[in-house]
């Protein structure tokens, strides 16, 4: 993907609402971590612990980017975001059993963890919606630093405000998904000849999400 055009930052775009969406629990579970510390160590373990959990995640992702070129599992991948994509709009936050740590590097040790466990369904959605481009990855996971330190509990904040910014994420990554089965490289040559049959698909799955959680979410009222 050739970088500054249209669909660089439509890509990237699409990383950084990926990282505000998906990021918000992670942030929730920095902040459970980090709170039995003095004052004094509680930014420290905060911003490395995050630092080395975006590390992992870069790698993981890069992996992941590779990995997506065999051919098959683009179109695996692709499926299992659109279940990740629906499972935002359903599922109550569950956060787990993360114990806070008394001490700095055990706290930093936890969020590094409990980040990775929690940032799979991060990864391998920054990983499709960067469409091979590595540059991008490192790109989405960096702006997803300041995110999660500083702006991910607001964020939390304005997702129970706001309910319509879920929905949008959860329109994001299903339209992430749909690309990533029309990127596949064994349908591509398909769908890059049939260009409406490719758009009606990725508009359907991304419609088709959010009215699926929609409904799911007014019959559970």
């Amino acid at each position: 993907m050739d970088i500054f055009t249209g669909e660089f930052f439509v890509a990237l775009l699409s990383i950084i609402m990926i990282d505000l969406v998906l990021a918000g629990d992670n942030a929730i579970v920095i902040g459970m971590s980090a709170k039995n510390l003095p004052e004094h160590h509680r930014k420290k373990a905060i911003i490395w612990g995050t630092v080395g959990a975006v590390v992992i995640r870069i790698l993981a992702t890069l992996a992941i980017v590779w990995l997506l070129k065999i051919p098959g599992l683009q179109l695996v991948g692709g499926i299992i975001l659109i279940g990740i994509a629906y499972k935002l709009l359903i599922d109550e936050s569950d956060l787990g059993d993360h114990k806070a740590s008394s001490n700095l590097w055990g706290a930093i040790g936890t969020i590094i963890v409990a980040d990775t466990i929690m940032g799979l369904d991060n990864v391998l959605a920054v990983a499709g919606a960067a469409h091979g481009s590595f540059l991008l990855v490192v790109l989405g996971l960096i702006i997803s630093v300041p995110i999660m330190v500083w702006g991910s509990t607001l964020f939390v904040k304005l997702i129970d405000k706001y309910p319509i910014i879920i929905y949008i994420g959860s329109g994001v990554l299903a339209f992430t998904a749909a690309r990533m089965i029309t990127h596949e490289p064994f349908l591509k040559d398909f769908f890059e000849t049939n260009p409406i049959i490719a758009y009606t698909m990725i508009i359907v799955v991304t419609v088709g999400v959010i009215l699926a959680g929609r409904f799911k979410n007014k019959k559970t009222l």
